[in-house]
């Protein structure tokens, strides 16, 4: 070989070297994150929460955006410790012992004595970043007389209903899980009858939501906290929540890192920003759900929309995952008799 095709062989391998380190420096820069798509969009928390993490680490924050928490779980129960994933953001107190039971999720460090939950949080493997209430949202300028209760909601036959599907939706399991605490073993019932003034169950939050604002229905399944998005984002006040005797159901949102992670330590340090500031801040008027750390900032005044529960539902982590296939099936079977 000649001395100039010897240069020129040397620069190729000197390019392809650069280039090889290059992407392993990229990717041991990265931290990939499954979320549910509302949260990684543009009107989401998740582009400020980038550009916020992304100063402090140096490194680049990549959401992926999956259809809905139940979508997470499913996403990483196919891909198993082949997945990419480091973090999983969105997951929920219904899902945490059915991700629990994969084997694919890792320990975490973060202090959570600080976490503001129904209760207290000490739990290993989840670190909450949000919380609420599910709740029935409707216009008070088209709805003169509102339910005051989940069995109003369910038993009136004259109201127009949306929910979302609880095979494919956080608020729909949510719905069933409700339905479940108030009803107990007569929820087959309960379900039949809702379903005779259902207008539709929809995949997705995002299409029962848009569904109900065309005025399709004359209340949809959503959050405590949906008034304040449109007090403060549209500067309309006429969308409340539907009060609920028998109490509301919990919502607590939570975040886990996978065993199989491309990067362990920036995963561990994205788990201990979840509580600081720099996310939670984020999270009341991005999210348009509840922070899980008290802050010195004052919530904004439209949060004080946000119904205070007459008694907080939830039931037993251990026990959702047990039965969850079960009521399904019973909601699926009462609702298409």
């Amino acid at each position: 070989m000649n001395k100039f095709l010897l240069k020129i062989s040397s620069a190729a391998l000197f390019i392809s070297l650069a280039a090889l380190f290059s992407s392993v420096s990229s990717a041991a820069d990265t931290l990939n994150v499954y979320t549910y798509d509302s949260f990684s969009s543009d009107w989401g928390p998740g582009p400020k929460i980038k550009e916020n993490f992304e100063k402090e680490c140096g490194c680049e924050l990549n959401f992926v955006a999956l259809d809905s928490s139940v979508g997470i779980l499913s996403r990483v129960q196919l891909e198993g410790k082949s997945s990419q994933a480091d973090v999983l953001l969105g997951l929920d107190l219904n899902l945490m012992e059915a991700a629990k039971q994969t084997g694919l999720l890792a320990t975490h460090s973060v202090d959570t004595s600080d976490v503001t939950v129904a209760g207290g949080w000490n739990d290993t493997t989840f670190v909450p970043f949000d919380q609420g209430h599910f709740a029935f949202i409707y216009n008070s300028e088209t709805l003169s007389n509102p339910p005051t209760s989940l069995k109003d909601v369910v038993e009136n036959q004259d109201l127009r209903v949306i929910y979302q599907d609880p095979r494919t939706s956080t608020p729909g399991l949510g719905l069933l899980l409700w339905m479940k605490s108030v009803y107990g073993d007569d929820v087959a019932d309960a379900w039949e009858g809702l379903a005779s003034h259902t207008v539709t169950v929809t995949k997705s939050w995002s299409d029962a939501y848009g569904l109900f604002l065309k005025g399709e229905a004359d209340v949809v399944l959503s959050y405590t906290t949906s008034p304040a998005y449109h007090i403060i984002a549209e500067g309309e006040s006429k969308y409340k929540a539907v009060s609920a005797s028998e109490g509301l159901y919990s919502q607590v949102e939570l975040a886990a890192m996978m065993k199989s992670a491309p990067n362990p330590a920036l995963a561990e340090r994205f788990m201990h920003f979840i509580l600081q500031p720099e996310f939670q801040s984020v999270i009341p008027t991005g999210n348009w759900m509840l922070p899980v750390v008290e802050s010195s900032e004052p919530l904004p005044a439209a949060f004080d929309s946000a119904l205070q529960p007459t008694k907080n539902l939830v039931l037993p982590a251990k026990e959702v995952a047990k039965n969850r296939k079960a009521w399904i099936d019973e909601w699926l079977n009462a609702t298409t008799r």
